[in-house]
């Protein structure tokens, strides 16, 4: 029964506003306004009648007013949608800085000491890579140091090569490439490992960790490079800054004479601004003489 009543209100309510918009229409015919000078529309007055008339009446203005001047959104150019791009791109400063692009040839290098995260990029014009951002590492485990076998939680040192089969799109840590350790270094020295990564998130168990932000823009940068026909993008990890000062500091450690080793590839980078081309040989790293 309550759903029948419910019913016939709804009705006798469809009813009335039918009833009220027919009357508005036939004011509407028999009612004209004085003529706009712009454009000659003509503005239709309501006749007196209830509140709800008149309201009714205000909100039909408004329907037909909207349905004959829809809201028309601005069509930019070409050029306008290529600046709002570049405006937007954030390493857009960086590559203007650089005079570098996407796809464009990047070096990294690793300081663990520091917590950084070199990218250089060279840009095609040139010979020389140019410096296009550092990145904060927010976590690594171990100390410095080389990783030595699987299970002791120590983040790799050495020469590292990223291919594009080391990407991985689908990581845990959001976005990720894998290191390739261990390479023929590691392998001479009986060293065992797998999975050392470069990824996102701010977790780690032998990886480095760079947050999702981070590791989106190394990610990209990495990725168009090895597209656009780079072979490999080198990663080089030092556990800091090889200086003379630095090193010298840890003359006792017992990984002194394998960061010699680094150095050569680090003071290679320094003096050039070219990353060196290097093999391995009698379980050392040797530079090639044609780099």
């Amino acid at each position: 029964m309550k759903k029948f009543l419910n019913f016939l209100f709804f009705a006798f309510f469809i009813a009335v506003a039918a009833a009220i918009f027919f009357k508005i229409g036939q004011d509407i015919k028999d009612t004209r306004a004085k003529s706009v000078k712009e454009n000659n529309r003509t503005e239709i007055t309501a006749k007196s009648g209830s509140k709800l008339e008149k309201y009714l009446y205000e909100l039909y203005k408004k329907i037909k007013f909207k349905l004959k001047h829809p809201k028309r959104k601005r069509v930019l150019s070409k050029k306008e949608k290529e600046i709002l791009k570049a405006q937007n791109e954030p390493l857009a400063k960086c590559f203007k800085a650089t005079k570098s692009k996407w796809g464009d040839k990047i070096y990294i290098r690793i300081f663990k000491k520091e917590r950084q995260l070199e990218v250089w990029i060279k840009p095609r014009r040139y010979k020389k890579y140019r410096l296009l951002k550092v990145y904060k590492i927010c976590y690594f485990s171990g100390k410095l140091g080389p990783k030595l076998k699987e299970g002791d939680y120590q983040a790799p040192e050495g020469f590292y090569r990223v291919y594009k089969k080391s990407l991985n799109p689908h990581s845990r840590y959001h976005l990720s490439f894998n290191l390739g350790f261990p390479n023929a270094y590691d392998r001479a020295h009986g060293r065992t490992g797998s999975y050392l990564m470069v990824h996102g998130k701010c977790v780690s168990a032998g990886c480095y960790a760079m947050g999702d932000k981070n590791i989106e823009e190394i990610y990209k940068l990495t990725k168009k490079a090895l597209y656009a026909g780079e072979p490999y993008v080198p990663v080089h990890i030092y556990p800091f800054r090889m200086d003379k000062n630095t090193l010298f500091k840890y003359k006792s450690s017992k990984w002194y004479n394998f960061w010699l080793n680094l150095k050569e590839g680090y003071d290679y980078f320094e003096k050039r601004h070219i990353p060196a081309k290097i093999e391995v040989k009698n379980k050392r790293y040797i530079l090639l003489q044609n780099t």
